[in-house]
């Protein structure tokens, strides 16, 4: 999940727990392969187009590791790129380098989109991407609104946030608080412990509901229209956009601060701010991020 932790406010306890996620990332990079690159390129390029970033300005918000900057880079868009984890700078950087782009070609900073006054000066983008980030930020609100502010009038705005599960999201944000606190020599134990009883309820799920429908046929609860019943929308996504399934899932398990959201909650948020939706890409009430494309007027 192209998802990194990109901000803070100077006022909350610098105590507080908080994901690795461009060590993550950094680790990610080292097995970072042409295919998965390839991969990120369609995934742009297929909302996009062949020559639909060609020109164009994109910010990647939360760039974590550097991979579709790389992809936005190679569309031919002129990318601005930022994140608030050191280890993440980093490693857009070094992607950077490896593309042997110039600095007027691809920009990459450090900074938070809860700043305002790094925000700001950044001025505003035909795309503003920030794909699963602006929920690990602490403020998620905020994020989101200053990320709308960033779209110039007639851009385009593509975010992607963690869905809204009520009870079982409470249950995740634990999950999370406890990988934190475990020691970190525990902590790949705990993701496949985690991430195995999780695969396995999702096997028991699918192989019951296929029981039902055979033994009742119409009677049994159908699938909601336009769900993927297929394997875990989150990993499904993550793998189709050039991601790796292991650091996806130690992202999923230990990504802290989370929040999450309802898209018509989301929608009437951007909407009342002059953004009209274009497409919308749910998880179907599942696990996993709802996609957001909407246009500024």
């Amino acid at each position: 999940m192209s998802s990194t932790l990109i901000g803070h406010t100077t006022s909350e306890p610098a105590t507080e727990p908080r994901f690795a996620f461009g060590a993550n990332w950094a680790r990610f990079l080292e097995g970072l392969t042409d295919a998965q690159i390839t991969a990120a390129v369609d995934s742009l390029r297929q909302v996009f187009g062949e020559e639909g970033l060609k020109g164009r300005s994109f910010l990647d918000i939360g760039s974590g590791s550097g991979l579709f900057s790389l992809a936005a880079h190679r569309l031919g868009a002129r990318v601005v790129s930022f994140d608030y984890d050191p280890d993440s700078v980093l490693c857009t950087r070094e992607l950077r380098r490896r593309e042997q782009a110039t600095d007027d070609a691809w920009q990459v900073s450090q900074g938070s989109i809860l700043d305002a006054e790094f925000v700001r000066p950044l001025g505003q983008f035909d795309v503003v991407y920030s794909w699963g980030v602006l929920h690990h930020t602490g403020d998620m609100w905020t994020a989101i609104e200053r990320a709308a502010d960033c779209v110039a009038p007639g851009g385009t705005l593509w975010i992607a946030l963690y869905n809204d599960q009520g009870l079982t999201s409470r249950c995740w944000l634990g999950i999370k608080r406890l990988y934190l606190a475990i020691p970190r020599f525990l902590q790949p134990l705990y993701v496949m412990l985690v991430g195995g009883m999780w695969g396995s309820s999702r096997l028991l799920g699918k192989l019951w509901r296929r029981l039902l429908m055979t033994l009742f046929g119409s009677l049994a609860r159908p699938p909601l229209e336009g769900r993927d019943n297929t394997p875990p929308p989150l990993m499904t996504s993550q793998r189709q956009r050039g991601m790796k399934l292991w650091y996806d899932l130690v992202d999923w398990i230990g990504g802290y601060p989370f929040e999450v959201a309802k898209p018509e909650a989301v929608l009437q948020f951007l909407q009342s701010r002059g953004f009209r939706l274009t497409d919308l890409r749910t998880c179907g009430g599942d696990l996993g991020c709802n996609e957001y494309w909407l246009k500024k007027d």
